[in-house]
């Protein structure tokens, strides 16, 4: 059963491009509805350029939500000097303690190691 059907190429482009704005509207229905269950954050700006400009994202997530080096350390129960070594890039913590950074600053183990 391999119908075809013959459509004016103008025809075919109108029907693609229609295509192409109905699963862009879904996936801003889909991001909305993810916001508005709280399963995604949206996030300022320049938070979000500093990640982009490639700055640790650790720093990023502690700075956004407030918490010195201190207060992430003491939340996650690892060392301070730990959580700064993690920041500059001199070491890449275990997963364990990443693991443990992750859930104090609300994100996903994924959003500080990419």
């Amino acid at each position: 059963m391999n119908e075809m059907v013959t459509i004016p190429r103008e025809e075919y482009d109108r029907l693609r491009a229609a295509a192409e704005d109905l699963a862009d509207l879904q996936s801003y229905d889909r991001a909305k509805a993810a916001l508005a269950a709280g399963a995604e954050e949206l996030i300022p700006g320049d938070y979000a350029n500093r990640l982009l400009d490639g700055e640790s994202p650790l720093r990023v997530y502690r700075n956004l939500r407030g918490l010195t080096q201190a207060a992430l350390a003491e939340k996650a129960g690892v060392n301070r000097v730990t959580v700064a070594e993690i920041e500059t890039g001199r070491k890449q913590g275990s997963i364990a303690t990443l693991r443990a950074m992750a859930g104090v600053l609300d994100v996903t183990l994924d959003d500080l190691t990419e």
